[in-house]
C-alpha cells in the first residue's frame, strides 16, 4: 500500500502490532534493489534519532 510521495521520500505509516511491536512497510523496490526475501532474518538498531536495519550475518 503506497502512500503520497513527498520529495521522492515514500511516505510510510507506524503500525501497532500486538501489545509491544509496530511495524513500518518497506518499499518492494527498495527490497528487490538490496536482494531481500521475505522471512530474511535483519538486525534493527538505533543511531540516534535514526533506525538502521541490515541484513543479519551469522
Amino acid at each position: 500500500m503506497a502512500l503520497s510521495k513527498t520529495a521522492s521520500q515514500p511516505i510510510r505509516k507506524i503500525t501497532k502490532v500486538g501489545g509491544a511491536s509496530y511495524s513500518v512497510t518497506i518499499p518492494k523496490d527498495i527490497v528487490r534493489a538490496l536482494g531481500w526475501r521475505e522471512h530474511q532474518k535483519v538486525v534493527v538498531t538505533q543511531r540516534g534519532q535514526k533506525i538502521t536495519i541490515e541484513d543479519w550475518k551469522e
